[in-house]
């Protein structure tokens, strides 16, 4: 059975830093490029940020680009996207997912950013 299980979600202030996590189970996830993206109230998924198998490539959204991190280790099955310099506007569910559309995609964890 496939699983994406994310965590680390909270509230924090502006300015602020958080890591969020993903354990993938059921699939072999070295060999899958991993996303992040996320919901914010009343709107559509948004991408945020891919990792190529290995974590050799990178990529953003321009609305994160210098303040987010995606990393990934594979011997824990985990993607990681690092948080920082954090704006009210990132408040939103985070997911990660197998697939840049998140239609294969975890059940989420918050991110709430207070003024």
């Amino acid at each position: 059975q496939v699983q994406l299980v994310e965590s680390g979600g909270g509230l924090v202030q502006s300015g602020g830093s958080l890591r969020l996590s993903c354990v993938a189970s059921g699939f072999s996830f070295s060999k899958d490029w991993m996303y992040w993206l996320r919901q914010a109230p009343g709107k559509g998924l948004e991408w945020v940020s891919s990792i190529s198998r290995g974590g050799s490539v990178v990529i953003y959204g321009d609305s994160v680009k210098g303040r987010f991190t995606i990393s990934r280790d594979d011997a824990k099955n985990t993607a990681y996207l690092q948080l920082n310099s954090l704006k009210t506007e990132d408040t939103a569910v985070y997911f990660c997912a197998r697939d840049r559309a998140g239609i294969r995609r975890g059940q989420g964890t918050q991110v709430t950013v207070s003024a």
